[in-house]
């Protein structure tokens, strides 16, 4: 009879392999896709942001300072931020274009044609 029990015993799973790890692996898996995707997706974008940069543009940096872009270098810009004041930033602490040549441009053209219509209607 007691071998009996130890073989029952001997023979029962033990805790631990797979069933320990998958939990861990799942949980590793949610974090990468709501933690660290995003971030690197925003990343990519604030440097694509900051590639298409052009003189003229409408600027704020990370401290708060707008500012238009009077010069470009491979690190740094040069924002005027008041008549005769510029000063010089690191790429990077540029936060947002807020208004660029193009954009302004584009935006100017369909005020127009949505007055142009506006006028056609009446």
């Amino acid at each position: 009879m007691q071998t009996l029990l130890t073989l029952a015993q001997a023979q029962q799973p033990q805790g631990g392999g797979l069933g320990f790890f998958l939990p861990m692996i799942i949980i590793m898996a949610l974090m990468y896709f709501v933690m660290i995707r995003p971030q690197r997706r925003m990343q990519k974008e604030q440097q694509a942001m900051r590639d298409a940069m052009k003189i003229g543009d409408k600027v704020v940096t990370e401290s708060g300072i707008h500012g238009i872009i009077l010069g470009l270098k491979d690190k740094t810009a040069s924002i005027k931020v008041a008549e005769g004041v510029s000063i010089k930033f690191e790429r990077r602490a540029i936060a947002a274009v807020i208004s660029s040549k193009d954009k302004a441009a584009a935006d100017e053209a369909e005020e127009t044609d949505t007055e142009d219509e506006g006028e056609e209607k009446a």
